[in-house]
């Protein structure tokens, strides 16, 4: 398997540090409004990726943030005339139905911001006391640029281009129109919620130092993966990785991932642009598997075009998936056994033939368009599919399709019903297990095997499978 590493410039061998689990981060959202076909973009471009990951045998613990300590919110919120935990909460919930809706798996956790304070005033300190950061009159804490040396190596930027636009804004006390706030002075007119004592005063975090906090101390001080949209590396990743390895001395990320912007009329979807679909608005006319399609038929680092007329393309394609496996379905109910024996070797390796491709396309930096070829041509096969065919071969083809586009985190009609039944199942026989009913546990495996499914335990969870 090879990834794009932003770090390098370059596709690298992905080999991550503990042989076969990888640990992964990725910048949530900052939960002040609705979520729009940007977001969606990334999230599921980290989903498929985690996917193919644990397709290809890795054990993946995933943890993503929710900034909910940031200006926009308290802007927001005034607004509103509500409190920015109000807000927050409000958006993160929507988040995870739109997450829900496009089969977005969860990540192992969600830390927010306002549950890691403590953490965040210890690592400010850790880098005052390094000589990394320093405290400036009226209590914000900024980041000395100059004394990290390798900064820009992520953005491959360097210190000379960047002094020609930097300032020092009113009411900033910084050394260097360089440095950059890791904690900032509470102002007297925001509201008390987003204030916390520190050694400095009143106040709260900087956007960076969240990240760097949150993500190492989840899943330790090199991560395997960092991902996140384009936009993100100058300046978010670049200051998470000068604090990170001012704090530590260690290699923050050993890859660093990033998706494309989705665009409208060649310019960057976003909400300070005001140029944006919000998903609620654009899934009350496509089904949200018709959005998932269009994000995973483009490369995962190339931007997409926005445009109706590109969903409504998804939409054909996508159907045309749908009745493959519905007139494949079909076709095997009416075929009697042991029918189109000959068939078997020759239909077999054609399939062979499409998996292999698809799995070369997303070893290689996750080619999910090359991967989409491969889900085509197995539906292709399903649609020559006949009562003479060899009913071993339908079957074969069928299974394929939903593995490999489960793969993509394409889920067919009726599949999802199935999925949520099973989960609540496991999730019921594992907490039997925890409390050591075998009796209750063992009933659980039984109705969950009369479901069609095979369900197996491994040290990093159940994993479970339709029975073929």
């Amino acid at each position: 398997m090879f990834v794009h590493n932003t770090l390098t410039g370059k596709k690298e061998p992905f080999h991550p540090q503990d042989n076969k689990n990888v640990n992964m981060y990725v910048c949530g959202i900052t939960p002040y409004d609705e979520c729009h076909l940007g977001h969606a973009r990334c999230y599921v471009a980290f989903d498929f990726i985690r996917r193919y990951f644990e397709y290809s045998g890795y054990s993946v613990k995933y943890i993503q943030n929710f900034t909910d300590v940031d200006d926009k919110i308290i802007k927001r919120s005034t607004e509103l005339k509500i409190s920015p935990s109000e807000l927050t909460e409000k958006y993160i919930q929507k988040y995870f139905e739109f997450c829900n809706k496009l089969n977005i798996k969860k990540c192992d956790s969600y830390p927010r911001v306002t549950g890691h304070m403590p953490d965040i005033i210890k690592s400010v300190q850790t880098l005052v006391d390094k000589g990394y950061a320093y405290a400036a009159e009226g209590g914000d804490v900024y980041f000395s640029v100059r004394k990290f040396k390798d900064y820009g190596k992520l953005s491959k930027r360097k210190l000379e281009e960047l002094i020609v636009g930097a300032r020092v804004e009113p009411g900033e006390n910084k050394k260097d129109p360089l440095d950059f706030a890791i904690w900032k002075s509470s102002k007297p007119d925001e509201p008390a919620e987003v204030s916390w004592d520190s050694p400095w005063g009143k106040g709260r975090p900087g956007w960076h130092i969240e990240c760097s906090v949150m993500s190492t101390k989840y899943l330790g001080e090199t991560l395997d993966v960092h991902g996140g949209g384009e936009d993100l590396i100058f300046p978010h990743h670049e200051n998470e990785i000068a604090q990170s390895e001012s704090a530590t001395g260690k290699p923050f990320a050993k890859y660093w991932l990033h998706n494309g912007f989705v665009t409208l009329n060649q310019e960057k979807m976003s909400k300070s642009l005001g140029n944006f679909f919000t998903l609620e608005d654009i899934f009350k006319k496509y089904d949200p598997m018709v959005v998932r399609f269009l994000l995973v038929s483009q490369h995962y680092r190339k931007p997409i075009d926005f445009s109706y007329d590109k969903l409504e393309q998804s939409d054909n394609s996508w159907k045309r998936l749908v009745r493959a496996k519905k007139i494949a379905e079909e076709t095997l109910s009416r075929t009697a056994p042991g029918k189109g024996a000959a068939d078997t070797p020759g239909g077999m390796k054609r399939f062979d033939e499409f998996i292999k491709n698809f799995e070369s396309a997303m070893d290689d930096d996750f080619n999910t368009s090359g991967a989409m070829a491969a889900i085509h041509g197995i539906a292709n096969e399903l649609y020559g599919c006949n009562e003479t065919t060899n009913p071993e071969i339908i079957k074969l083809g069928i299974n394929k399709l939903k593995q490999l586009s489960d793969v993509l985190g394409l889920i067919f009609p009726g599949e999802r019903e199935l999925e949520d039944t099973v989960q609540k199942l496991i999730k019921e026989r594992e907490t039997a297990r925890e409390n050591k009913d075998w009796k209750k546990a063992d009933k659980l495996r039984e109705e969950i095997n009369s479901l069609g499914v095979v369900i197996e335990d491994t040290s990093s969870g159940t994993r479970w499978w339709k029975k073929e």
